[in-house]
């Protein structure tokens, strides 16, 4: 059974309206609506991409050189990355071969299948944030300017907040104009707790009173903004690891995790600025932000390839529900929808 089989097993049936509301009916309705969610956010990339996979489709009618040539083309200009590429094509020509596969119609599913069964392939990282069982969890954000950070605090807090959690924002960039200013603005609107100093002061000593404060007023979620001076990346790694010893000094195993928020606009780009950060501090997670407004969505697939990291939350829009927990599932759907065909639509 093929991916888009499985989906259709999956998705087809859809609770009675009428029947006594349960628990499962709820729980399939809030994945249903997560589903049109990932849909919508990645309408940019799907129109772009898959119309260039279904012209090459069209325009062969046999599985030729030049039709993988053009396939990888297509799929190194969509962000995926060479070496997932390469690996795909690897893969499809042995599927060609051993199953006898003559039609490029024939191979659409293949495509799709293979790219899941290689992100998959040496088990799925987790997107699931891991929580202290004791104590407040420490979640630092890094990444460079203009990536959508604090907007990302703004949005996981509230998330939190509406899960019950006791939630405080710490505004750890010091330096950037008006980002404390920025990120108690926020605190206000989503109704959640902050704790900050005049900018230019030391930012772990920030962090240490803020931890602090939060570790005696025994919140659940401490959310710590950093700088992202990447350009002077000896002064940054430095500033990290005394941030990491402050916390780790209040609170047993803190950071439980260091999230890098990247720009999907960005392309290649945030694969380099990835990399960068992992030399510099242990990133436990990405944000990818912006994949609504980049035609370029394959940028997933390549992280996992390049970097190694898992991706925790992929944002698909500018409201709060469109931050979303990363599902490779539902990525993937959202992505190939269009290219299967509408028989195979959920």
């Amino acid at each position: 059974m093929g991916f888009f089989d499985k989906w259709k097993t999956k998705w087809n049936h859809r609770p009675d309206e009428k029947k006594e509301v349960s628990n499962e009916n709820i729980k399939e309705k809030e994945s249903q609506k997560e589903v049109n969610i990932y849909e919508k956010g990645l309408s940019k990339s799907r129109k772009s991409f898959i119309s260039k996979l279904q012209d090459l489709t069209n325009r062969y009618t046999k599985l030729e050189d030049a039709y993988f040539e053009e396939l990888e083309e297509i799929l190194i200009m969509a962000d995926i990355g060479i070496e997932t590429v390469m690996r795909l094509i690897d893969q499809l020509k042995k599927r060609v071969h051993n199953e006898k596969i003559e039609s490029p119609s024939l191979l659409k599913e293949v495509i799709v299948d293979e790219l899941f069964i290689i992100y998959v392939s040496g088990g799925v990282l987790s997107s699931k944030i891991e929580y202290n069982e004791s104590g407040p969890t420490v979640i630092l954000f890094v990444g460079v300017n203009g990536v959508g950070k604090t907007t990302t605090i703004a949005k996981l807090a509230s998330k939190m907040k509406k899960e019950g959690k006791k939630v405080l924002l710490v505004a750890g960039d010091t330096f950037r104009a008006g980002a404390t200013a920025q990120l108690k603005d926020w605190s206000e609107k989503i109704g959640v707790d902050f704790y900050g100093k005049e900018e230019g002061v030391d930012p772990a000593s920030v962090v240490f009173d803020g931890v602090r404060l939060g570790k005696e007023e025994k919140y659940d979620v401490i959310l710590i903004d950093t700088a992202g001076r990447l350009q002077n990346k000896d002064y940054l790694m430095r500033e990290l690891e005394k941030i990491n010893r402050v916390i780790a000094s209040i609170i047993e195993n803190g950071p439980k995790e260091t999230l890098l928020v990247l720009d999907a606009t960005t392309g290649q780009n945030g694969i380099s600025q990835a990399k960068s950060f992992q030399e510099i501090t242990n990133i436990t997670g990405i944000v990818l932000t912006k994949l609504d407004g980049t035609a370029k969505g394959g940028i997933v697939l390549a992280i996992k390839e390049e970097v190694g990291i898992p991706v925790k939350y992929i944002g698909l829009g500018e409201q709060e529900e469109d931050l979303q927990v990363f599902d490779i599932e539902k990525y993937i759907y959202g992505l190939f929808k269009d290219f299967i065909g509408d028989d195979q639509n959920v």
